[in-house]
């Protein structure tokens, strides 16, 4: 894979700000000449690969992501992104092994536990005592709490989950465990460890294993709803929670969120929509565009338990991709999530349903940044289900 003649410096300078922005086609033009001969620099094969997942092309940046991973090995970044390539187009199998290299990368080397205990490989062990922490995200830690009761099962040990603060109300009510403990408190004595987003690996988890056979696996705080059901008793029609945007700090943000100005067109008569984002952008919240209904819950949110509460008192979500989601699939609840055209693995692609939740429907870009399209599609959803509650209330 190297080639002469190949000014590397000036193509990857030429063609990184055109992934950034999107062009995709743009920056596939420019490389696929240096690359004709199907030799070159390593770099611009990467490039090339980046190109064709930027235009929703994952399959074909596949054989190239593989070409990279067999030349370079120990190459783990190299290794890490034909993960998310794999788990993307439902390649379980292959995905989670190499999704196993998250922690190799420079920038999250930092953040890996050091556990002194050996990690569990899937099998029985009977009489040990199995830790399994969370990591990540909040809602990683919301989509892969299933997974809990299904490695107590395996492991016919007892398991110890060590969970973080924010989410600990809801993982205590959770079945599958037989012992709480908070990140950053010192757990009880266990044998073996595993971190939560592992399980798949060594469970060998499959697309045709989801969702469960315990769906949802969350429930909110019954006093909190009732709470809750006072405060939304007395807007009328439709109730809709919704968020625009995503932790700022995450590295996909720019492509995954929006601003409360995006959702104008779903403005309509019968729906009062709740904002329920948290965080910088919550602001906006106040400021809706104009005909847009909007009540602000946002510095009425306490934690997750309100958040929970609140997915099960109104009708729908409608959100970005974003922690939320995965809480309300967990629940059980309807969400409506809005995806940019590269979405994250765990949403696969073309598709309209979540093999992960059942209450979920997807609305996907079908061009890079058009979110415009998107919303659109998800205003005349929301009409549509505006129109069906009218007319069985008219039948009643």
């Amino acid at each position: 894979m190297t080639g002469g003649g190949v000014d590397l410096p000036v193509i990857e300078a030429q063609v990184r700000p055109l992934l950034t922005a999107g062009r995709g086609a743009e920056a596939e033009a420019l490389l696929r000449p240096a690359l004709s001969s199907g030799a070159g620099p390593v770099a611009l094969w990467a490039l090339l690969a980046q190109a064709l997942r930027v235009q929703g092309r994952v399959a074909e940046a596949r054989p190239i992501q593989e070409m990279l991973v067999s030349a370079l090995p120990g190459h783990l970044s190299t290794r890490f992104d034909l993960s998310e390539t794999l788990l993307l187009l439902g390649e379980f199998g292959a995905g989670w092994r190499e999704y196993s290299h998250r922690y190799s990368l420079a920038h999250t080397t930092r953040i890996e536990r050091k556990v002194q205990r050996p990690r569990w490989d899937g099998r029985p062990i009977p009489g040990q005592t199995l830790l399994i922490h969370d990591e990540q995200g909040y809602g990683d830690t919301f989509q892969f709490m299933r997974m809990v009761a299904w490695a107590k099962v395996r492991s016919q040990a007892t398991v110890v989950l060590e969970i973080n603060h924010e989410t600990a109300g809801l993982a205590r009510r959770m079945a599958g465990h037989d012992a709480i403990t908070l990140r950053g408190e010192l757990p009880p004595h266990f044998d073996v460890h595993c971190e939560m987003m592992s399980l798949p690996h060594v469970m060998g988890l499959q697309l045709s294993d989801l969702p469960g056979e315990t769906m949802p696996y969350l429930a909110a705080l019954p006093e909190r709803r009732v709470a809750w059901r006072k405060r939304l008793a007395p807007y009328s029609g439709v109730k809709v929670a919704f968020l625009w945007a995503g932790r700022p700090t995450h590295f996909n943000d720019a492509n995954r969120s929006m601003t409360l100005a995006h959702f104008a067109p779903l403005a309509q008569d019968g729906v009062t929509f709740f904002a329920i984002q948290k965080g910088p952008s919550e602001g906006q919240g106040l400021s809706p565009p104009p005909g847009l209904k909007v009540v602000s819950l946002s510095n009425e949110i306490r934690d997750f338990e309100d958040t929970a509460a609140i997915l099960c008192e109104v009708d729908l979500l409608i959100s970005i991709d974003s922690s939320p989601v995965h809480l309300a699939g967990a629940l059980g609840r309807p969400a409506w999530v809005l995806l940019p055209l590269l979405p994250d693995w765990r949403w696969l692609q073309h598709r309209e349903d979540s093999p992960w939740y059942p209450s979920l429907r997807l609305f996907r870009q079908r061009g890079w940044g058009r979110w415009d399209q998107v919303v659109e599609e998800v205003a005349g959803a929301l009409n549509a289900m505006v129109r069906q509650r009218e007319n069985r209330q008219t039948a009643a």
